[in-house]
């Protein structure tokens, strides 16, 4: 039996963290917050700590508590006081959807209103004050650079109303202390002393707001099997100018035998470069030669991680570290396992024909995981001509970047699979996987319906639906009448490098206008796709798992 909530004229308007959120008035409008619910499949994170050893054990309490932290200061960047809202006399169903998506508005709908009479959430978040316009945040910024800060506040000051940028460790100087207090007492059991020093530069990066030198330190720790990215990371959260980042923690144990056996693909990260399928002068940057990959069990995700829910991961994210240092691609197993059975093959079922059904594998999406977390450290990482040279990409393309980001590692993902072709890599892992091309392409194609369910709000769902009807106007699939499609390998493949060409020269550009097109022509939702996701939907498919 499901429960309807209903509201209207209870509450007048809520106030908190600055925000004023108000209730519509007139009507009472009836909300169903449990089927809402059954949207999402309920998953326990298990993973082995058997080869923990007794001080990583003693570890985990603290690293915890750290991580918690930064749950507390993503609630604060998203919505405000997380406390006053929880205090409102929400039914649990609503205080479940609450949790789930950090806030008052649903992440996969674009950030539609989850109740009925709430306002529309401000596109930078609590990054900004809710007014502020990207003209007027330009404008400032040219006298004040600091507003362009990643790790500052940006709020109004004085009678004037001008601009003022206030950094994170100020800003949520409680939860920084607390985290790098119990950063500094999980150093100090460390036995690794790689993971120790980072650990230390960690906490004194969220006291200073400079994590380059934490970052370096991350990249150079090899040896640990348990391990913690914690900070302000991913800039997802700011849809005003794409460039705050939001806090989040991931608790995360290294499978140290799939490391080894993954270790030689970084070997190869210059070669890939080399061949892009774009003229030389966009891959003339050399990635980093310390890049890594790993396959890791996650224990805990809070704040943007919790929200987002990742199935890998391409980091540090700063562009000079990954010149120098290369990047560390972590492959979530269990988070991506959950994903497939939960969500994926079952759409794949709805979606498909019959005969390519079979095809799709989870092997298939782990590599094409690992090849998208791969092309991310490849291609151009600033500016090489036009307006912006000299620029970061992510400066250059604004709130627009990830999705490209997004968009170029999931079209060369494919091909990066292609390039390697019958490399003994995949007959040494431990399934001797070697990936029939087939089956990574039909994977790969069931897998743009699922980021596509996340919303327009989403970078990864744009770059996909951009992707779907680049395929589909490349010949990449067919749909019949019943609405089950079949997918064309061979020009999958092809309109795939097309794509990632495009994307790497619209990055290497810094050219806005040219993806700000590209999004006009292929970013269309179309009444068939809409269909055919409302069939997802019926068949009580989940649109994403909840811890």
């Amino acid at each position: 039996m499901t429960r309807s909530v209903r509201f209207g004229m209870l509450f007048g308007c809520l106030l908190w963290g600055g925000a004023i959120l108000p209730f519509g008035a007139g009507r009472a409008e009836v909300f169903d917050a449990e089927a809402q619910l059954g949207r999402y499949a309920t998953v326990t994170l298990e993973a082995d700590l058997s080869g923990l050893d007794s001080a990583e054990r003693r570890m985990i309490p603290l690293l915890t508590e750290a991580a918690r932290a930064m749950e507390s200061v993503f609630w604060r960047q998203s919505v405000g006081d997380p406390e006053a809202l929880f205090a409102m006399p929400w039914t649990r169903p609503v205080r479940q959807l609450l949790a789930i998506h950090y806030g008052l508005w649903d992440r996969m709908e674009n950030n539609r209103p989850l109740l009925p009479g709430i306002a529309a959430k401000p596109e930078g978040a609590r990054f900004y004050p809710d007014d502020l316009t990207r003209e007027a945040f330009e404008a400032a910024a040219k006298d004040q650079p600091a507003l362009k800060d990643p790790f500052a506040l940006v709020r109004r000051e004085g009678e004037d109303g001008g601009l003022k940028a206030i950094p994170y460790h100020q800003a949520f100087q409680a939860f920084h202390l607390l985290a790098a207090e119990r950063l500094r007492r999980a150093a100090a059991l460390a036995t690794d002393a790689a993971q120790a020093r980072y650990l230390n530069l960690r906490a004194e990066a969220l006291l200073t707001d400079r994590y380059q030198e934490s970052d370096r330190a991350w990249m150079e720790m090899k040896h640990n099997r348990l391990d913690l990215i914690i900070g302000p990371i991913e800039t997802y959260e700011d849809g005003l100018m794409g460039i705050k980042a939001a806090h989040e923690a991931l608790l995360l144990i290294k499978d140290p035998a799939w490391e080894r056996r993954l270790a030689r693909q970084t070997g190869r990260l210059e070669a890939y470069q080399a061949h892009l399928p774009v003229p030389e002068v966009y891959r003339a940057e050399v990635p980093g030669a310390e890049s890594d990959l790993g396959v890791y069990d996650a224990l805990l995700m809070t704040g943007d991680a919790a929200a987002t829910r990742p199935i890998a991961i391409n980091l540090p994210n700063d562009p000079q570290v990954q010149l120098e240092k290369g990047s560390r691609r972590l492959q979530l197993r269990n988070v991506m396992r959950a994903k497939f059975d939960r969500i994926l093959r079952p759409m794949a079922e709805v979606l498909l024909d019959p005969a390519q059904v079979c095809r799709v594998t989870f092997d298939a999406l782990f590599v094409n995981t690992l090849f998208h977390e791969v092309a991310h450290g490849l291609g151009i990482k600033k500016v090489i001509q036009g307006d912006e040279t000299g620029a970061t990409v992510n400066d250059a393309l604004k709130e627009d970047a990830w999705m490209m980001e997004e968009g170029k590692a999931d079209a060369l993902a494919l091909w990066l699979g292609d390039l390697d072709g019958e490399m003994e890599l995949w007959d040494a892992s431990p399934d001797g996987m070697l990936m029939a091309e087939e089956s990574r392409a039909i994977t790969e194609f069931a897998s743009l319906f699922r980021a596509i369910r996340f919303g327009p709000g989403s970078a990864h769902a744009r770059a996909n639906l951009i992707r779907f009807n680049f395929l589909r106007e490349g010949g990449a699939f067919a749909r019949d009448g019943q609405g089950r499609y079949r997918v064309d390998v061979d020009r999958m493949r092809q309109a795939s490098r097309e794509l990632a060409s495009r994307i790497l020269i619209l990055q290497g550009d810094g050219d806005l206008r040219g993806v700000r097109e590209l999004e006009k022509r292929y970013g269309t939702l179309s009444a068939a796709l809409l269909a055919d996701l409302r069939r997802v939907e019926e068949a009580g498919i989940p649109v994403d798992i909840a811890f």
